[in-house]
């Protein structure tokens, strides 16, 4: 089943919900992780007042807890759309299509990868391995796999009229 309200499912941003998640997690062997992924599972973003906020919980410059954020894909500087497609764009999955298709989602949104649609619905990813070569073009929606997608397919799901 896809997530039909992502919006439902995140929190805002709260000062003092988001300091006791930090220090729940700051004895932590390596915690800055684990602090930035229930972030995210809370909030569905990690803001500058949490950048500031795990620097100040674990001891660290803002540079440091800024360079993981912007490392890693999974951590969000804005709240992603309602529904979240990312479509794998590997090599197997190049193979199968998964460029042309990569370049029809962007023509039927109106955005391009790393975007969401003005009215918040969809974002727009990619990923380079979703595990799921066999049934190439892979795109996971909502944190759900889907294989030999198709636009048609993939827009279908998220409730967008071709």
């Amino acid at each position: 089943m896809l997530l039909k309200d992502r919006a439902a499912f995140a929190s805002p941003w709260d000062a003092e919900a988001a300091r006791e998640i930090a220090v729940r997690h700051k004895d932590m062997e390596g915690p800055l992780l684990p602090i930035l992924h229930a972030f995210v599972e809370r909030f569905g973003h990690i803001n500058n007042e949490a950048i500031v906020l795990v620097a100040d919980v674990l001891n660290l410059t803002r540079a440091d807890v800024q360079g993981v954020v912007s490392f890693y894909h999974d951590f969000r500087r804005e709240p992603a759309g309602r529904h979240v497609i990312k479509v794998c764009r590997a090599e197997a999955c190049q193979s199968m299509g998964s460029e042309a298709l990569a370049a029809r989602l962007e023509r039927a949104l109106g955005i391009a990868f790393g975007e969401t649609t003005p009215d918040r619905q969809i974002t727009l990813e990619e990923v380079f391995c979703l595990g799921n070569c066999a049934l190439s073009p892979a795109v996971l929606i909502d944190g759900e796999l889907h294989g030999r997608a198709s636009e048609s397919k993939i827009l279908e799901l998220v409730g967008v009229r071709s």
